[in-house]
């Protein structure tokens, strides 16, 4: 059975619907709960995805966090010198961006919530995202982004008006997504148990923040994780990896 190699950078950020389409394709997953300080494999070539997940911590926060330091090593070796297929999602993306050249830098301000993407006419000859839609709307949570992309090996796949970067390719392989579009309305009940992830949502949505996404946004999840799915589906096709 093939492998999938898990970046878990917190405990309530999980794969989330993710999770639920691997194991749909009876793929094997290992979680690396690098805030548990669990070891990276040294034999990353038994693993045939690589997934990093977001985190609320950020790129440079080296001497909080010295498994930052160990996970792009590891990235390195197998979206560069394996080129193997990767997906990171949000602090994920962040650190595949360093790890290709590019810099992490604060936004203009931060996207919470739903917003807009546009997609750029380069992905309609990605043979795994040529179905999304010109303008999505998807969950993100950050204030930093992915600049000075100037590999020539890159491609700018959408975009959003406040971060250039929201979704891009290495080669054919490596995927660099700033969004969250694997997470769903039990994703924000589990965070709202998390004082400082409640706060911001009230902040946001008010005092009473789930009621008003289910209401406002439950057909933004539904679409957004249909997306989430097929790209998976797609990317494990792509690689023969179930």
């Amino acid at each position: 059975m093939k492998k999938v190699i898990v970046f878990q950078h917190v405990q309530n950020e999980d794969l989330e619907k993710i999770e639920e389409y691997l194991l749909k394709k009876n793929l094997v997953i290992k979680k690396i709960r690098l805030f548990e300080n669990e070891d990276i494999p040294k034999n990353l070539s038994q693993f045939s995805l690589m997934i990093s997940l977001g985190g609320p911590m950020d790129t440079w926060m080296i001497k909080q966090y010295p498994w930052i330091v160990k996970e792009k090593n590891a990235i390195k070796e197998f979206v560069i010198n394996l080129e193997k297929p990767f997906v990171g999602i949000c602090l994920g993306c962040q650190l595949l961006g360093e790890v290709l050249g590019g810099q992490v830098q604060k936004s203009k301000f931060s996207e919470v919530g739903f917003f807009n993407i546009n997609t750029k006419k380069t992905i309609y000859k990605d043979k795994n995202l040529n179905f999304f839609p010109k303008k999505t709307s998807v969950f993100q949570w950050h204030s930093y982004e992915v600049c000075s992309l100037i590999n020539s090996n890159i491609e700018n796949l959408a975009t959003s008006s406040c971060t250039e970067n929201q979704l891009f390719r290495y080669k054919s392989h490596a995927y660099g997504l700033q969004f969250h579009f694997e997470v769903d309305l039990h994703t924000i009940e589990k965070w709202l148990k998390e004082k400082t992830f409640k706060i911001t949502l009230e902040k946001i949505f008010g005092s009473n923040p789930l009621r008003i996404i289910k209401k406002k946004y439950a057909n933004d999840f539904h679409k957004m994780n249909l997306l989430c799915e097929k790209f998976i589906f797609n990317l494990i096709k792509s690689f023969n990896i179930n």
